[in-house]
């Protein structure tokens, strides 16, 4: 156990509360008692975890984290500085129930489950002021909604950010509030094909959106993946649509290129088919800007763009939305009157607010922070110690690694060893069209919802799993 005199702040190594949360514990207790006032300049994170024993990255996310709560206050070349009380908004009644840890069943699945943001970081209490000023403003946006496709100011922002991070030229009302991607693709597929058409999905891909498929009647057709994204769809019978993840492909990683992705083009006006671009996680890339969409590169011809706030804002909010191209949007005003629409109006507005005022962008790069020193981590680890098990391609993006297995490892015998040992890996082999047949051997690792204590202890762990094997 560490005590530092300047605030009550204890490190305890065996406890399961994460390090980083405890330094949030200390840090508040400290704030809201007065051993810390306002002003106070905290120590560079350098030397606080050179002090307490930590990575700087560990000591990093507890000061982000205390930011967004309002506790600490960050200027580029300043540093963090502790804010005055009364900014944190909370009385002295309720700081002990904020400053307590989380209860173990809102804790974050155990590494390494796959797409799911850290909801530790989230950024309570700037959501809670974007919540309070509807409330204040326009109460009646939280309860009714004024078009079957959803809150319009919403539209709006979410037509700003595509056009700013995506490359998307459309108009709010080419937008669609969905409740969550699954809603806006089956609201796609309903909109477009017709039981007992063919749907081009790619292989290996998304194991949920093969079984709607199917659930739905349709036909599944697969496309492969190689170094320049999904091979076209070929054979007798065509697809009437294809989904595709063109700047990050799901599992695999990587972008199409943009050859392929004129292949694609032309193809669907040849065929008169039409493409979905599911753009699960583009956001998140730790080099550049993100790529631009197909959407755009296609101007929304032949292109359905869907999207999704659960990866890089919530997925407790159950957000997703649908970019339809102009020619469309009689068919999918057909299906939203017959259907109705799944999406909360509650948080639209509120969501709306966050992104005008920036609060939202702020998040997004927070978090791209955080994650990117994680799966820094996550690399340089899996490069030092598990080259001889396998190997992975950086592709610079993403939620997850995939990390391919030598000849002769079969990655559901590791998976279940890890399962056992309480570590979630999904075999790359579950995610292949054919789930009992022969696509190529590796894990995924998601690294986003997790601390760099939380991903070294579960490659601990992998890593005993890997070497009883060898030995076997």
């Amino acid at each position: 156990m560490t005590q530092l005199p300047w605030l009550a702040l204890s490190i305890e190594r065996g406890s399961k509360t994460p390090i980083f949360e405890q330094i949030c514990t200390g840090i508040r207790e400290s704030v809201v008692s007065g051993d810390l006032k306002e002003g106070t300049k905290m120590p560079p994170t350098r030397v606080f975890a050179t002090e307490i024993g930590v990575s700087r990255s560990t000591v990093i996310t507890a000061y982000e984290q205390l930011v967004a709560e309002g506790y600490l206050t960050s200027l580029r070349g300043s540093g963090y500085t502790v804010c005055a009380l009364g900014d944190v908004e909370l009385s002295s009644g309720l700081s002990r129930i904020v400053a307590l840890p989380e209860q173990e069943e809102t804790r974050p699945p155990i590494p390494f489950a796959t797409g799911l943001p850290d909801m530790r970081l989230f950024p309570h209490r700037q959501w809670a002021k974007a919540v309070a000023r509807v409330c204040r403003t326009n109460p009646q946006a939280m309860l009714v909604g004024g078009s079957s496709f959803g809150n319009f100011e919403l539209r709006k922002a979410i037509a700003s950010h595509l056009a700013e991070w995506r490359g998307i030229d459309a108009s709010a009302h080419q937008i669609i509030i969905t409740a969550g991607s699954m809603d806006a693709l089956e609201i796609c597929m309903q909109s477009v094909i017709d039981k007992g058409d063919v749907i081009g999905m790619e292989n290996p891909g998304y194991p949920p959106l093969h079984h709607f498929a199917q659930a739905q009647g349709l036909v599944p057709t697969y496309m492969n993946i190689d170094d320049e994204g999904a091979q076209l769809p070929s054979g007798r019978i065509l697809p009437d649509l294809v989904v595709l993840t063109p700047s990050h492909q799901y599992p695999l990683g990587g972008a199409m290129t943009p050859n392929r992705r004129v292949d694609f083009i032309k193809w669907a006006n040849a065929h008169d088919a039409w493409i979905i671009e599911d753009d699960y996680d583009s956001e998140f890339r730790y080099a550049g800007r993100p790529i631009p969409a197909l959407a755009g590169f296609d101007q929304l011809s032949r292109t359905i763009y869907v999207g999704s706030f659960s990866k890089i804002f919530s997925n407790a909010l159950r957000l997703g939305y649908i970019v339809v191209p102009e020619g469309l949007l009689e068919r999918f005003r057909n299906t939203m009157a017959r259907f109705g629409q799944k999406a909360s109006y509650m948080p639209q507005q509120a969501l709306a607010e966050f992104m005008s005022t920036g609060e939202f962008y702020r998040h997004l790069r927070r978090v791209r922070r955080s994650y990117g020193e994680r799966r820094k981590y996550l690399l340089e680890r899996l490069h030092r110690e598990f080259s001889q098990y396998g190997f992975f391609r950086d592709h610079q993006a993403g939620m997850q690694i995939v990390f391919h297995l030598d000849d002769g490892v079969r990655d559901k015998d590791i998976a279940r060893l890890a399962q056992e040992r309480g570590i979630v890996t999904r075999p790359l082999t579950s995610t292949y069209a054919n789930a009992e047949g022969e696509g190529e051997d590796g894990l995924m690792l998601g690294f986003c919802g997790y601390s760099e204590e939380e991903l070294g202890q579960a490659l601990d762990i992998l890593k005993e799993i890997f070497e009883g094997l060898s030995s076997a």
